[in-house]
This record gives structure tokens, C-alpha cells and sequence, in this order.
């Protein structure tokens, strides 16, 4: 019988902070106590209630570019936090067994513009590079077929921290990409960290699905989220929405 590997990143831990902005985010004021109990773990919630703010913070402390990229991109870095671009990454501490993964990519939908410029500038000097991203530039193709370059090529063993990954994906490469997870976690190699507010990827079987809102982080089933009870509803009787709408 077929064993599913344990995730490399075990827990995710923080005090509860004073003295900063992010008192104001009710889901991390508290502190954090995370143990990450599959390789791939949703964080789930409405806009503005951390998700990425985490996602950001255990990129840094993972030594991965904010702007997006491994721990060998070095795009340029804005405001820096005591030392860290991440307001929240001095706090956290990250539990590793058995070993800390050094290996693995951060990527940001709203910021892939600009790590696909960056790719085409060092590719000028080297065009062998392109080649880890389907062999030409990723602006050269649309906005969904550059993530899927990069999910194919770019992703094959490490800790994989996305955020809204889904946002270039029609729904039928939203299946392409859960399918590049599952080949890659379920043998071990990789873990995923994903903020989304696609209710298709929620369905990935045996994800776990974090939700983040007033009262904390607290796991929750994907059936459980707005994201699914909405999506869900709307479908089956959108004359009732739209008509309550318009």
C-alpha cells in the first residue's frame, strides 16, 4: 500500500505581535500554531485577511524573492522591515523535519510581470535559461500558458508557495496545474503552500484547507468554505443572484 510522505515543513509558528500593523489582521494578532499535516495546504479567506501576508512571511524565512523566484533570482527588493522586506517574517519560526528544504519557488500572480522581465534580461546574456521555461520567453506566451511554463518546467522537487496561482488559469488548466501536483507531491518530492480563492483547486483530494478570518486559523473541509457554498449556489440558480443583484 502506497505511504504519502510527510511534509518537509512541519509547523509554522509565531508569538502574538505587538506594536504593528499586523495587530490590525484579526486572523494573525493572536499568534500562529500551525502543524501542517499534508503536502498541500490551502489558506482560504476573504481579501485582506492574511493569507498572503503568511505567504509572504514563510517565503523570506524560506530565503525565496518576495517579487517571486528560488533563492538564485535576485530581483530588486523594496521596503525592508528590520532586516526583512516581510513585515511578519521576523516573527515566524519554521519547523523542518527531517531536514530544512532548501529547495522550491515563491510566486505571486500579481507580480509575475515583472519576474518574467527579469527572466528575459538574464536570458540575454544566456539563452539557455529560457529553456526552464518551455524554451521561450515567458512574455511570448499568454498569461496562462507562461504559469503553466513555469509550473511544468520550473517546479520538480522543494517547498512551492503560491499565491492565487489560479488568477491566469481558465478551469480546464486549473485541472492541468492539480494534476502537476499531484505528480509531484504525492511522490514525495515537493509541498505546496497555496492562498486561492479557486474552488476547483480546493477540491484536490486530501488537502488541507486553512481558513483565515476573525476568530484565527482553523481548518476547515473545502465544502465548509465560502468559496464552494457560494460558487456552488450561484451555479445552481443564478437568475435568483443576479436578478437579487441588479
Amino acid at each position: 500500500m502506497f505511504t504519502k510522505a510527510k511534509p518537509a515543513l512541519n509547523k509554522i509558528l509565531c508569538p502574538p505581535i505587538e506594536n504593528s500593523y499586523l495587530q490590525q489582521i484579526s486572523s494573525l494578532s493572536n499568534g500562529i500554531n500551525l502543524e501542517l499535516k499534508s503536502n498541500v495546504t490551502f489558506f482560504v479567506g476573504e481579501n485582506g485577511s492574511g493569507k498572503s501576508t503568511l505567504l509572504e512571511g514563510i517565503a523570506e524565512q524560506c530565503g525565496f524573492n518576495l517579487r517571486g523566484g528560488n533563492r538564485n533570482h535576485n530581483l530588486n527588493t523594496g521596503h525592508r522591515f528590520e532586516g526583512y522586506e516581510s513585515a511578519l517574517a521576523e516573527y515566524l519560526k519554521l519547523i523542518w523535519s527531517p531536514r530544512r528544504v532548501t529547495e522550491g519557488f515563491f510566486m505571486r500572480a500579481e507580480s509575475f510581470f515583472n519576474f518574467a522581465s527579469y527572466i528575459d534580461e538574464i536570458a540575454k546574456e544566456d539563452s539557455r535559461i529560457l529553456n526552464a521555461y518551455g524554451g521561450r520567453s515567458l512574455h511570448q506566451q499568454s498569461h496562462g500558458e507562461s504559469f503553466l511554463a513555469l509550473f511544468n518546467n520550473q517546479f520538480e522537487s522543494g517547498v512551492y508557495i503560491l499565491d492565487e496561482p489560479e488568477a491566469a488559469l481558465s478551469p480546464a488548466r486549473v485541472l492541468a496545474f492539480m494534476s502537476v501536483i499531484s505528480e509531484l507531491e504525492k511522490g514525495g518530492r515537493a509541498q505546496f503552500l497555496i492562498a486561492t480563492h479557486s474552488p476547483i483547486l480546493l477540491c484536490y483530494p486530501s488537502a488541507t484547507v486553512l481558513q483565515f478570518d476573525d476568530s484565527g486559523i482553523t481548518e476547515v473541509s473545502y465544502t465548509d468554505t465560502e468559496h464552494f457554498t457560494l460558487t456552488k449556489s450561484f451555479l445552481n440558480n443564478p437568475e435568483l443572484y443576479l436578478r437579487h443583484l441588479m
